[in-house]
């Protein structure tokens, strides 16, 4: 039995597998999708990133393969479809990212209404001359309308840490009914009524582009924006409007539409904070996703079962 690898993790996944009986080339820095449609079919197995493109010619030229491990708990970069059409399971991460992308989902939250960016660079600066009534004002959170789009385990998650702050959680998502944490609305009043807007949902047919234009006329205009899911979720161009013509007042992205590309205003603006998809970055929370992944391929391979972490059949 053979694995692709596609990228070098933060786990000696080369040792597991060989220990379990499965060779495995890894790629260290990476492999484009031309090099691995051209490769693909002299393995049983692969180890995807959520960058790697794993379409259906990718599906069809692996002959041999049996199992897509994908390092992320997101699956949309896979042909999900057209791999069950071959028997071919498609895992994913979940849970262990859950905590470490919150955090970041509300590290955000709080640098973008607080300004912190701005601030630090302020001092680098040398512009720190003494405190004044109105320097880098900010908003607060307490007692502020947190609205969550999407209510799976990180946008829970979420909803924990902004209790802790006094907020007021509302959220929608068509397949969550338990109200414990957060009261549920439709997305109508979820956009309109919110101070706060923290995007916690997969990427599929009903989020693709869910926020546009259109949409950001709806909301306050105060409204901050924050976005750890999918970029995708989020019309970028749209985006940038709304923020250039103050129908909404800021966004924290960790995720763009075409990612790595972001739109280049965005790199401008003093009331939007980037960061490089670092929602999972902990130590921690990367070594369980690379160790989900080598288990998956065992599971398939050698144990010869469905695997725990199967999100296709």
């Amino acid at each position: 039995m053979k694995v692709l690898q596609t990228y070098s993790l933060p786990f000696d996944t080369k040792r597991y597998l060989n220990e379990n009986g499965i060779e495995v080339d890894i790629f260290e820095t990476g492999i484009s999708y031309e090099e691995i449609l051209q490769i693909v079919e002299k393995y049983d197995g692969i180890i995807s990133l959520l960058s790697n493109r794993i379409d259906r010619n990718i599906l069809e030229k692996g002959k041999n393969l049996k199992v897509v491990a994908n390092y992320a708990v997101g699956y949309d970069n896979i042909d999900t479809s057209y791999a069950k059409e071959k028997n071919i399971f498609v895992t994913n991460t979940p849970d262990v990212l859950t905590e470490a992308t919150a955090d970041v989902a509300f590290a955000l939250l709080l640098s973008v209404t607080r300004r912190i960016v701005e601030s630090d660079e302020f001092v680098r600066k040398g512009e720190f001359k003494g405190w004044k009534p109105d320097l880098l004002l900010g908003k607060d959170l307490f007692g502020k309308t947190l609205g969550i789009y999407g209510f799976g385990r990180i946008g829970k998650a979420v909803a924990r840490r902004a209790k802790g702050f006094g907020m007021d959680i509302i959220f929608t998502d068509e397949n969550v009914k338990d109200e414990t944490l957060a009261r549920k609305v439709d997305f109508e009043k979820l956009i309109k009524q919110s101070d706060f807007i923290s995007i916690n949902a997969p990427l599929n047919e009903t989020t693709l582009y869910r926020f546009d234009i259109e949409v950001f006329k709806k909301m306050k205009k105060n409204v901050i924006i924050i976005n750890t899911a999918r970029g995708k979720i989020i019309k970028e161009k749209d985006l940038v409007y709304a923020l250039k013509n103050n129908i909404i007042s800021g966004a924290g992205l960790d995720v763009y539409e075409n990612e790595p590309l972001i739109e280049e205003e965005l790199l401008k603006m003093k009331n939007v904070v980037l960061l490089p998809h670092i929602g999972s970055a902990t130590e921690e929370t990367r070594e369980k996703m690379a160790k989900i992944c080598v288990r998956s391929v065992v599971e398939v391979l050698i144990e010869k079962r469905r695997p725990e972490k199967c999100v296709n059949f």
